[in-house]
């Protein structure tokens, strides 16, 4: 017995050559060995020895041999499952008789064969069965890999039979597991259906477009499995038989739970934006509203001797103008439209400033604990923003707890931010009600909230969400319902020294005395009352509603304003493209834009005209026109 290898590599196709006689194995080996790799047995048990550690494409077995013979080395070979198929070719050289010749095709024989051999029709016959083998092997390969690509699909493969009126479903491949795990074997023996796990409110649709009867049925539903798992099906099948007799159908079974998500997030996406772009321009309006009220106020103060019940009526104005200035800032935060002035800031002055806001709303049965350590880092954010988004967390974390309890706000270090990334986490824990966990991922879209009718506007969550995004940080949220609710703002953190608060006197507009200043605005309030603060500072007015008007009039006295402030939306010409015309005529004057709404690329990549919001902070603009 030996391999005569034949350098094709330990894949080939083999060939399995029995004879007592060596010669005889020699001239056969050397006739075979340009189709495949030929192995040699001078014995049936040899050859049987042979066939538990190799494959072969075709056997050929000499008919007379000592101990066991040809015909009864066969039988042995077909009594084994392994090599029950494999092809045998009889070689005689004395037993020629018709009788043998039937002898060894019922042994399963596919030729008989007599010596001496033409070599070359005996390598004809060999090599159609070296083809075969190649080719059912390639099949094999072609059959597991498809069947692994499908087990590594989130499908399933099945045949649907009528019978009776009913359809029964037979699973043949895919990944059944990942949808059923454990009970997968039962539904592939039918013991249990696949229906069972439809979602109740989708299986009138199933059932419904089965009872169709066309050629093609396909139906989206949803499906639970049996440990809680929740998928999104698409079921697909066409018809593999006639219409008239038993009908079949062939169909799969795939898994789009990650593309409906996709599409979920999608839409809100959507909706996020396009109520950013409502919000922005609902905040641009309620600028303009709130620059007019809250410039007349001040001129009504300077100008009226008022008595103190008056005063106090005017207070309550600038502070109800005060708190609507917030409200667009946190509509602005909302659509993450606001102008961010990022600064240092020491995280024991938030806590200190917020204590002092929140001190006054919680009521006597809730309690903060503040955690301010050093950290070695201050918060490098909007400090008006995080102030306001604090409070917000705490309001809420008060209205969680209504039989009241302690609210723990605590700073540190985000233990997973890189070293050149630094960050600081800022804690917000309570001891309330919760959130369920089916709400956690809404909490944070606009008015979406889990307090009752009356007590929440449900924009809270989502302004603060914004604001921690345009800062580039990150929101956290986790909730166990009875057990309270923890909310993590990660920020960005700088080792620089905290900014020191301005204390300019916001009101000052001295600086504007016998100065020139053109106005240009199309809302007439605010151009009245805007107007009317700077000419009580001394400063010589000239207004215009539009930018071609004012344009005209520079053009006949290039010379005369010192400064030139303009809106930026206004019809026809907007402020920018004014302001950039009137420095060409007049390059000396220093001109400065306002806006009361950040929706527009152009503003946020123009850099050569300063910019300020409404309502007008005199002190901002004083830095604008005056850096």
């Amino acid at each position: 017995m030996n391999l005569l290898a034949s350098g094709r590599g330990s894949n080939a196709a083999r060939i399995l050559v029995v004879d007592d006689d060596e010669r005889n194995l020699l001239a056969l080996t050397e006739v075979l060995k340009p189709i495949a790799d030929v192995v040699c047995a001078t014995s049936g048990r040899d050859a049987l020895r042979q066939l538990l550690r190799n494959e072969f494409a075709v056997i050929l077995l000499d008919v007379f041999m000592p101990e066991l013979d040809g015909y009864e080395t066969a039988a042995l070979i077909r009594e084994r499952e392994q090599s029950a198929r494999i092809p045998i070719i009889f070689l005689s050289a004395v037993n020629k008789e018709t009788e043998h010749l039937m002898r060894g095709y019922e042994m399963g024989a596919v030729d008989y064969v007599f010596k001496p051999v033409d070599p070359v029709i005996l390598k004809s016959k060999v090599g159609v069965f070296v083809d075969l083998f190649e080719m059912r092997r390639q099949l094999e390969i072609s059959e597991r890999r498809q069947a692994s690509i499908l087990r590594a699909l989130p499908m399933a493969i099945y045949e649907v039979t009528e019978k009776d009126g009913e359809l029964l479903r037979q699973f043949h491949g895919g990944d059944l597991s990942h949808f059923l795990g454990d009970e997968a074997d039962a539904v592939l023996r039918g013991e249990r259906a696949w229906e069972e796990w439809v979602h109740s409110d989708d299986r009138e649709q199933l059932y419904r477009e089965a009872e169709r009867g066309g050629d093609t049925v396909t139906v989206e539903y949803r499906w639970v499995g049996p440990a809680g798992s929740r998928h999104h099906i698409l079921d697909q099948r066409i018809a593999t038989s006639p219409i008239t007799g038993q009908r079949r159908w062939a169909g799969s079974l795939l898994d789009i739970t990650e593309r409906k998500e996709l599409e979920a997030r999608l839409v809100h996406a959507g909706k996020i934006d396009a109520l950013g772009q409502l919000t922005g321009g609902v905040a641009h309006d309620f600028n303009n509203l709130l620059a007019a009220v809250l410039g007349g106020i001040g001129i009504l103060q300077r100008r009226l001797e008022l008595g103190e019940r008056e005063q106090r009526v005017i207070e309550q104005m600038r502070h109800a103008v005060t708190q609507g200035t917030d409200l667009v800032r946190r509509m602005m935060a909302f659509a993450r439209q606001q102008d961010l002035s990022p600064a240092s800031m020491d995280p024991s002055d938030l806590c200190e400033s917020v204590a002092g806001l929140v001190s006054h709303t919680l009521g006597g049965t809730v309690t903060v604990a503040w955690e301010c350590p050093k950290t070695g880092l201050n918060l490098y954010v909007d400090r008006s923003q995080l102030e306001l988004a604090l409070m917000n967390l705490i309001i809420n974390a008060r209205d969680a707890m209504p039989s009241g309890g302690e609210i723990r706000v605590s700073i540190a270090r985000d233990e997973g931010a890189a070293n050149n990334d630094p960050r600081l986490r800022i804690r917000i824990e309570d001891e309330g009600c919760g959130i369920p966990a089916e709400a956690i991922e809404k909490v944070t879209e606009p008015f979406f909230t889990t307090k009752e009718t009356g007590k929440g506007t449900g924009l809270g969550l989502s302004m603060v969400s914004g604001f921690v995004h345009q800062s580039g940080g990150e929101l956290r949220i986790e909730s166990v319902v009875g057990k309270g609710t923890t909310i993590d703002l990660v920020l960005p953190a700088t080792e620089a020294t905290a900014a020191a608060l301005s204390s300019d006197d916001a009101s000052d507009l001295g600086w504007l005395a016998d100065k020139s200043l053109m106005l240009i605005d199309d809302d007439e309030a605010v151009r009245t009352i805007l107007s009317e603060q700077f000419r009580d500072a001394g400063a010589r007015i000239d207004d215009f509603a539009c930018g071609q008007d004012a344009i005209s009039a520079i053009r006949d006295a290039p010379q005369k304003y010192d400064y030139i402030l303009s809106d930026f939306a206004m019809p026809e010409m907007d402020g920018l493209e004014t302001l950039r015309t009137i420095g060409e005529i007049a390059p000396e004057a220093r001109a400065v834009l306002m806006t009361g709404n950040a929706d527009d690329l152009r503003l946020g990549s123009q850099h050569s005209i300063p910019l300020v919001r409404k309502p007008l902070d005199p002190a901002a603009l004083a830095k604008a026109f005056n850096p």
